[in-house]
């Protein structure tokens, strides 16, 4: 049987329209200064540049980036090498980045909300089945390489 999975670019859209949302209907209160909100662009450019150059890595290493699908090549180059996860870190920098251009303190707590849900419906199902297809390969990896940062 085939089953269907929301894709996590998804709950990013899902979760930037929920950040905007609340920002303009349960601001809760401004914490940043106006023009000092602007530092927002600093992780919304950081957040893309690593999703492009984990992006990149994945179809040089012709595997698949659905993360519902077992990987034919585990990637330990590029930015792998900083982070097992690149792509959900550069998501949470990209949410990270709206919440600061936005300036109230209700969209900073939906980050926490965010990477709980990549962690539980993403990460660990993945890191699992990288674990079962790559074996010692896999387990050397992640102890020398950190799961986010």
């Amino acid at each position: 049987m085939n089953k269907k999975h929301i894709m996590p670019t998804t709950v990013l859209l899902i979760t930037i329209l929920v950040t905007i949302a609340l920002h303009f209907f349960a601001p809760i209160k401004d914490i940043i200064p106006p023009l000092w909100n602007l530092t927002g662009l600093i992780p919304i450019m950081a957040g893309i540049a690593l999703n492009l150059s984990a992006d990149r890595e994945i179809h040089q290493a012709k595997t698949t980036v659905k993360p519902f699908e077992v990987s034919s090549a585990l990637i330990t180059k590029g930015v792998y090498q900083v982070s097992r996860n690149p792509m959900y870190l550069g998501f949470v920098l990209l949410l990270a980045g709206i919440s600061l251009l936005l300036g109230s303190l209700a969209p900073i707590l939906v980050i926490l909300i965010f990477a709980i849900i990549l962690e539980w419906f993403y990460i660990h199902p993945e890191e699992c089945m990288l674990s079962e297809t790559f074996g010692e390969r896999w387990v050397a990896y992640a102890g020398r390489t950190r799961r986010w940062l």
